[in-house]
């Protein structure tokens, strides 16, 4: 079980660069109060937590193979106090098997352009959604990485890994019987798609 290529975890000083308010961002691609959902490659909570409050009482499964950042994730929920959270160490490319019910928001942040096989994975986040359930990417820009900087310094993947919005949209409705209902700009290096099924 391999993290997908070339998405590590960076820092939450990092994240808050380019998301200063996850809660923002997490509205903008439609998670609702009530939304059972999951995270996936979910790191230490960056958006695992402020989705659960904005879901409650609903859950939020956040999936990652990292033991010590969902151990960090368990700490930091304690030290919210956000119950709703339920960390879940497995693989994403076998969704459905770790989530004990369909959801109705999944989300895949900085790393679809790091899976290889990008069919089968879309398939498995299929399996794991209720219908009419929403399925949320959210990607670097298409753009050189030495024009994506971060405190001064080249961030995200490199250059020749990026896939702009059409590219994942098409490996996407390619993949599953899915249908893009949104498409948003993340300023300032980010794009996200909503689909829906």
């Amino acid at each position: 079980m391999d993290r997908f290529q070339n998405t590590g975890q960076p820092d939450w000083d990092w994240w808050s660069r380019l998301w200063p308010t996850p809660e923002h961002t997490l509205r903008t691609l439609g998670l609702e109060r009530g939304d059972r959902t999951v995270e996936i490659g979910c790191g230490n909570g960056y958006f695992a937590l402020p989705a659960a409050r904005i879901a409650a009482p609903a859950s939020v499964y956040a999936v990652d193979l990292d033991e010590s950042l969902l151990a960090e994730l368990e700490r930091l929920a304690a030290d919210h106090r956000i119950d709703t959270v339920v960390p879940i160490r497995g693989d994403a490319r076998s969704l459905a098997a770790h989530l004990p019910e369909p959801v109705d928001f999944a989300m895949l942040a900085n790393a679809f352009h790091g899976i290889e096989d990008r069919a089968a994975f879309v398939e498995g986040v299929v399996d794991a959604l209720a219908l009419g359930g929403r399925f949320a990417v959210v990607n670097w820009c298409d753009r050189p990485r030495e024009e994506t900087t971060i405190g001064g310094e080249p961030r995200g993947p490199p250059t020749d890994l990026r896939i702009g919005p059409d590219q994942t949209r098409a490996a996407v409705e390619a993949a599953a019987d899915l249908t893009l209902v949104d498409e948003v700009d993340l300023p300032p290096y980010h794009y996200g798609l909503v689909f829906e099924r």
